[in-house]
């Protein structure tokens, strides 16, 4: 008798061994090992690639939306205005008769922002798919913008590098520096305290700024109404 139950508290403990190497251990062990009962019975596939669904919807919606005509200058929250240091100026301006040319210089910089909005799919396609289970369980069990400031996370340094270029060239091209210039020259000629910011750092913030607000307006989406779950997958996973 005290033989048999020795072989089978040896069995016993071979079985809870064996169990224990096939999930796997440590963190990543336990990250695995709580997703299924964390989402109704989803896989780890299955969360992760609905994650990435989510972002990828998320990005391409806010970012085209943003890249249009009128995606930043008619939108009362994004639209690009003039510097806290040039509010002043801009007062003075337009009680001196030249709006007209703080409007310009206005619009100039929301159309270099609309264009380099463009630069941005790409850049988040590229973080999305290096998405990793831990990161999946933190976006989930995350807020309303877990997923924005995860990608906000991984793209910050290579979106900023890439609109830069682009709004510097943008606003060659609509003539923003020009505006920019004719603005501040004329103001410069009344006021003691001289104007002259980075125009071209301020519109790069102020455009980044809208495209991870905008995406975040749609991940709460996603998240809050079903809706706008428009695969299986994502009704799948945002619905556990």
């Amino acid at each position: 008798m005290k033989g048999l139950i020795k072989k089978a508290t040896t069995t016993d403990t071979t079985k809870s061994s064996t169990t224990t190497s096939s999930s796997g251990s440590g963190i990543l062990g336990k990250v695995l090992n709580n997703s299924s009962s964390l989402k109704g019975g989803l896989t780890n596939e299955e969360i992760i690639n609905g994650l990435k669904e989510a972002l990828a919807t998320g990005s391409e919606k806010g970012t085209q939306k943003l890249s249009t005509v009128d995606g930043f200058f008619k939108d009362a929250v994004l639209k690009i205005l003039m510097p806290e240091e040039a509010v002043k100026a801009e007062k003075t301006l337009r009680s001196m008769g030249m709006g007209k040319l703080v409007d310009n210089a206005i619009l100039s910089m929301n159309r270099a922002a609309e264009d380099a909005a463009k630069e941005a799919k790409p850049i988040f396609l590229n973080a999305i798919k290096g998405i990793t289970i831990q990161d999946g369980m933190s976006i989930l069990k995350g807020g309303d913008n877990a997923a924005t400031n995860f990608l906000k996370d991984r793209t910050i340094t290579s979106l900023t590098e890439a609109f830069r270029p682009v709004i510097e060239n943008s606003l060659k091209k609509v003539d923003a520096t020009k505006h920019w210039n004719l603005v501040f020259t004329n103001y410069n000629k009344f006021s003691a305290q001289k104007v002259n910011p980075d125009l071209s750092a301020y519109v790069t913030e102020k455009a980044l700024t809208g495209v991870f607000y905008q995406i975040g307006q749609e991940e709460a989406k996603i998240r809050k109404d079903p809706a706008a779950r428009a695969t299986d997958l994502l009704k799948k996973v945002f619905a556990n």
